[in-house]
């Protein structure tokens, strides 16, 4: 019993730190505009390759901390 529950702490505190990484490389609701502003011009496949790479980074960010939740409650329960 107190090999899983290490088990799960380390599962816990690499998905805590994958959490952080994921959260982190997510770019901001307001770099659209700053681009706007400055004049930058973005051809339509940066756009969608970027839109496509923030959706992915949303997804996982949500698949991770739901892990996250998961494993904290079973440790909790051990």
């Amino acid at each position: 019993m107190e090999t899983l529950k290490i088990i799960l702490t380390i599962v816990e505190v690499l998905a805590s730190v994958f959490l952080i990484a994921v959260v982190l490389l997510q770019s901001g609701k307001s770099a659209g505009l700053s681009g706007a502003i400055a004049g930058a011009a973005d051809s339509f496949m940066s756009k969608t390759k970027a839109r496509s790479f923030d959706a992915t980074l949303a997804r996982m960010t949500k698949w991770v901390a739901l892990v996250f939740i998961i494993l904290v409650f079973v440790l909790n329960l051990l």
